[in-house]
């Protein structure tokens, strides 16, 4: 029994110094990784370029306390498991990623090293411009500007309300609702989004993040 104890404890530090080293190396880097990332030829759409109302059907959707948060939340009905400010992390900060260990890191990185010196206007424009919205040919397509283009063959600003939100549809599973191939699913969420923006459905819990809609 003594010897298991030792060996958790030791287990727990080594898993403490190995988390700690991730974030003061992420840290190193964050100037660098978020001046390339807002790059002009970066950024396919700023928040000029998006509607208030827009911003508030994603947030509402993705992220509701995403102004308010510290980088995560376990708290907010229907926000699910990752904020916009962890999204971006995973994309910006991981060449490989899974659960676990990893989703530690990530949580430690956007609360500890994001949150304190990068503005949520720019994390959120890093979302708008990198955010996965499936794939195409063995290509991911990655930000709202890219996904009008192929899913409806416009410019984001072209995009109807319907088709704007059909897109942030695809973002909590992007291949059970993708537009093309499973536009039933697509279809359906959607329909359930406009309960959300109108106040018809309010979502029970954290993990509340479907619905109601069965896969």
């Amino acid at each position: 029994m003594k010897f298991l104890l030792k060996f958790f404890l030791i287990a727990v530090i080594g898993i403490l110094i190995y988390e700690a080293f991730a974030v003061i190396r992420a840290k190193s880097k964050t100037t660098e990784i978020f001046a390339n990332a807002l790059k002009e030829e970066n950024i396919q759409i700023t928040l000029k370029d998006i509607s208030k109302e827009k911003i508030n059907s994603l947030l509402s959707v993705q992220d509701p306390s995403f102004y308010k948060h510290n980088g995560f939340d376990f708290k907010t009905p229907g926000a699910g498991k990752t904020t916009i400010t962890q999204a971006i992390t995973k994309y910006l900060y991981f060449e490989k990623f899974s659960k676990g260990f990893k989703k530690i890191e990530q949580t430690l990185i956007a609360w500890l090293v994001i949150t304190p010196v990068i503005s949520k206007d720019d994390q959120l424009t890093v979302f708008l411009n990198s955010a996965y919205i499936g794939h195409i040919d063995g290509k991911e397509i990655r930000g709202f500007s890219d996904a009008s283009k192929f899913y409806y063959n416009k410019s984001f600003n072209e995009l109807t309300e319907n088709e704007y939100l059909s897109i942030v549809a695809m973002l909590i599973a992007p291949k059970d609702f993708n537009i093309k191939t499973n536009s039933k699913n697509n279809l359906k969420r959607v329909s359930l989004i406009k309960q959300l923006l109108n106040g018809k459905y309010v979502p029970t819990n954290n993990s509340d993040v479907f619905y109601g809609q069965k896969l």
